[in-house]
């Protein structure tokens, strides 16, 4: 009997877990992994599950203490890997590339170790090191090919991750993203409208363009404008309801974008910027290419074309060198700005970075103070403009597994337009996940709204008819994935798009 026949598996078919740490790049990335080793034969393994028979942790270098987090992961496997002969573990993503060797020396059980160039040979790498018995270590210095032709499985039946371009060609200080995701590489136009058109024909209604750099797109095929004109041909999808994109770079917010935003109906009234400091003097130790009035001037002008926009924002708090009239300077900001959410984040010494080498560190009982004093002036200002919501007539997208106490007030959640989370009343007729309700806002906490009043329509659609043959599949497949599979072009996403922290902190 060979190592995989006495594994634990289901029916007799070896099991898969993917662990993801990091943004939405990695979450996206793990919808591939997820759909390698389904068209490889694997199934995903059932939950609550003591362990798979393959363990893939999708891992990210930027954040705090993300090596500590991986082994003391892979620590706590060891003893189960041990006790299940033929059980595999593979660790692929930014860390990956980054360590490398280092991770199988420091856990010399690992079987598989690959790159964020080459996510399509984790099934071959598996299969080599099950029949050499030994680790497999592969990091590619470069794209071998585009991630998007690789099959995908995705999370939700009615929205979707769609990748318009991987790599990054910044040099921001703080940021190791470019050194491990590589320079920027654009998708050409038709392929990517393809894949969309493709994810709508399976009962897709909402998509987010997703890149490290997303507005710079159209750098790599010559054409400034290419990023404006991909979302007005969003606007020509029939049946594609909702269109957003992440994370923008300031730099490159130019006034054709925020028009094809203000012009197109299916590109939702919501903007992701990061801000980073609101002091130009650490914008430009940031290397950060615009300064306080440029980002400001920006948000006058969206705010100008279009009214209801909900603006939100990644901030770093005690980069090196801050001054504390520095970081007076990003309060500033903050209250000009208005921002509905701000993601604020302590800065941390990144290896590799050239942030980490800089003078002037501050101290940490320093920057937990500024820390503190920066989130209660967001959630005051967040509150402030979720009660301009209340009295609203709002459209919602139903969203699945957004409302952790949906069952206990008997309420439904969803996502406005402008990404709003509301939880509203469940309606006497069945309403599923992806269909589109009418709610006129009653209530607002600084981060969700609810509508506490009766429906005042329900709108079914082609996206609930996605999500309720999905669970019609799953219920006459217990062992299968919620997941949707799709043939050439591939691609996927979460579910009801959350508001997502910054592409790996470094838009």
């Amino acid at each position: 009997m060979s190592s995989i026949d006495r594994s634990q598996s289901v029916g007799g078919t070896r099991t898969y877990e993917v662990r993801t740490y990091g943004c939405q790049m990695n979450v996206h990335d793990s919808e591939r992994l997820a759909g390698l080793l389904e068209d490889a034969g694997y199934v995903r393994a059932p939950e609550g599950a003591d362990a798979a028979d393959v363990v893939v942790f999708n891992t990210c270098a930027v954040r705090e203490n993300a090596d500590n987090k991986l082994y003391g992961n892979l620590g706590h496997l060891a003893p189960k890997k041990a006790a299940r002969p033929g059980m595999q573990i593979a660790v692929g993503g930014c860390l990956a590339q980054k360590d490398r060797d280092t991770i199988v020396k420091k856990a010399p059980w690992v079987d598989v170790v690959f790159g964020t160039h080459n996510i399509g040979k984790l099934p071959v790498l598996l299969e080599r090191a099950r029949v050499q018995e030994e680790a497999q270590v592969e990091i590619a210095e470069s794209l071998e090919a585009f991630p998007s032709t690789l099959p995908t499985r995705r999370e939700s039946a009615y929205a979707a991750w769609v990748s318009i371009s991987v790599g990054c060609n910044n040099t921001c200080t703080f940021c190791i993203v470019p050194a491990l995701r590589g320079k920027e590489k654009d998708r050409r136009p038709g392929d990517i409208l393809a894949e969309i058109e493709a994810l709508v024909a399976e009962g897709v209604s909402e998509i987010t363009l997703l890149g490290q750099n997303v507005n710079a797109y159209g750098s790599d095929i010559g054409d400034r404008e290419a990023f404006s004109k991909l979302l007005r041909a969003c606007g020509k999808i029939e049946g594609l309801e909702r269109v957003r994109f992440t994370s923008p770079h300031p730099r490159d917010f130019t006034d054709d974008v925020i028009a094809a935003m203000a012009e197109t109906p299916n590109v939702m009234p919501q903007l992701h910027m990061p801000l980073q400091s609101g002091s130009d003097t650490v914008l430009k130790a940031m290397r950060r290419s615009y300064r306080q009035d440029r980002y400001l001037g920006i948000i006058e002008k969206v705010r100008a074309a279009i009214p209801h926009a909900a603006i939100s924002t990644d901030i770093i708090v005690g980069f090196p060198g801050e001054t504390d009239e520095d970081f007076e300077q990003t309060l500033h900001v903050v209250r000009e700005a208005r921002f509905a959410q701000a993601f604020t984040f302590q800065y941390s010494k990144r290896p590799g970075t050239p942030a980490a080498e800089m003078d002037g560190q501050i101290p940490k009982k320093v920057v937990q103070e500024r820390y503190e004093r920066l989130v209660a002036l967001q959630e005051e200002i967040s509150w402030e403009e979720n009660k301009k919501q209340v009295g609203r007539t709002l459209e919602l997208m139903v969203a699945e597994g957004e409302g952790r106490k949906d069952d206990s007030t008997h309420r439904l959640s969803g996502r406005a337009p402008d990404n709003r989370l509301v939880h509203f009343t469940k309606p006497d007729q069945e309403v599923r996940p992806g269909d589109v309700v009418t709610v006129e806002i009653t209530y607002a906490a600084p981060h969700h709204l609810l509508a506490e009043g009766p429906v005042l329509d329900v709108r079914r659609t082609r996206a609930g008819d996605a999500w309720e043959k999905r669970n019609a599949e799953k219920a006459g497949k217990p062992a299968q994935p919620a997941g949707v599979l799709l043939g050439l072009p591939k691609i996927g996403v979460p579910e009801p798009l959350p508001v997502a922290a910054s592409g790996c902190g470094c838009d």
